[in-house]
């Protein structure tokens, strides 16, 4: 069975420059690797694969010997993932492959080569980068990915097979129903209410102070460079607070219940109304309706959900009777 442990990095001065070089060689080759798709289907009507583009590495580290310092299947990945983002893109599961800023998220993916030691990883052409593994890494290293995100902080998501099998879902035990909401974050079948904890209204007067500072700063300088790092720090905040939640809400859930069932809504849709766009958003429903799905997946255990058009509120729980509008 497949699982991922997220862990933070620690690298010092010179590991971080290896890795911007990296991530803005992968992010060039990216580009460049996209705009040549673009210009050969505008002029034969004919798309490449992603084993097509790592075809065109050695030419291109010929050219610019600056790509050699990356490690090689770095770059080979990068080409692989674009050719699976154009074919998630025909599938019509996403939109179409965008460029790459150097203002986004940032991230390598190494496919094999890296150690996982007792405080550190082991990574090629950087060396032993320090880390906080707060769990053991059980397992077979498939797959790490290093990120860093808008507040300079360096992450690695180590994707490991265990070896287990997936355990056999069950449907012996408690069911219970929930239905999120925005007065209280969860209300369940059995009775029990979660309140929501408003992680937005708590932090806005310091995001709005942040974000005047921002707008006042002028365009391209240093001290701008500056304030928008503390809006993303005060965002990143925010972000942290929700998962916090997620995170001891779903297993609690998930520990006590054998079946979850839970509405599919259309967030989407919902944030179109303006009058509840800022209310919904910070919620995150679809993030703890993902946790619940893995975390059910792990333990054997069954989460599914209903269509929002079943008409759940006007059926009785007894006799099943549906009454009209």
């Amino acid at each position: 069975m497949l699982k991922a442990v997220k862990i933070r990095l620690y690298p010092n001065n010179q590991q971080k420059q290896l890795l911007e070089q990296s991530f803005g060689n992968c992010r060039w080759l990216c580009n460049s690797c996209l705009d040549l798709m673009n210009k050969t289907y505008k002029d034969t009507d004919k798309g490449l694969s992603g084993y097509d583009l790592k075809q065109q590495i050695p030419a291109l580290k010929k050219e610019y010997e600056w790509l050699g310092l990356t490690y090689s299947q770095c770059l080979q990945q990068v080409c692989l993932n674009l050719g699976v983002a154009f074919n998630n893109f025909f599938e019509r599961r996403v939109g179409y492959p965008r460029f790459k800023s150097k203002h986004n998220k940032q991230s390598i993916h190494y496919p094999q080569n890296v150690k996982v030691q007792n405080n550190c990883l082991r990574l090629p052409k950087i060396g032993e980068v320090k880390a906080v593994i707060h769990r053991p890494v059980e397992g077979k290293v498939k797959t790490v990915t290093i990120s860093k995100n808008c507040c300079n902080q360096y992450q690695t998501s180590i994707l490991v097979d265990d070896g287990k099998e997936k355990p056999k879902p069950s449907t012996e035990g408690n069911a219970i129903g929930i239905d999120l909401g925005l007065t209280h974050f969860a209300i369940a079948s059995d009775g029990s209410k979660f309140g929501n904890p408003r992680w937005l209204a708590k932090h806005e007067k310091n995001l709005k102070r942040k974000q005047q500072q921002l707008s006042r700063k002028q365009k391209g300088s240093r001290n701008r460079n500056k304030a928008r790092q503390k809006v993303a720090k005060a965002h990143h905040k925010i972000s942290r607070c929700r998962g916090d939640f997620h995170h001891k809400l779903s297993p609690r859930i998930v520990d006590e219940n054998q079946v979850i069932v839970v509405e599919d809504l259309a967030v989407k849709n919902m944030v179109k109304n303006h009058g509840l766009a800022k209310t919904i958003r910070p919620v995150g429903w679809g993030q703890f309706c993902t946790m619940l799905k893995y975390k059910d997946e792990q333990k054997g255990k069954i989460y599914q959900e209903v269509d929002r058009f079943f008409p759940s509120s006007k059926t009785c729980h007894v006799c099943l009777n549906q009454v009209g509008s």
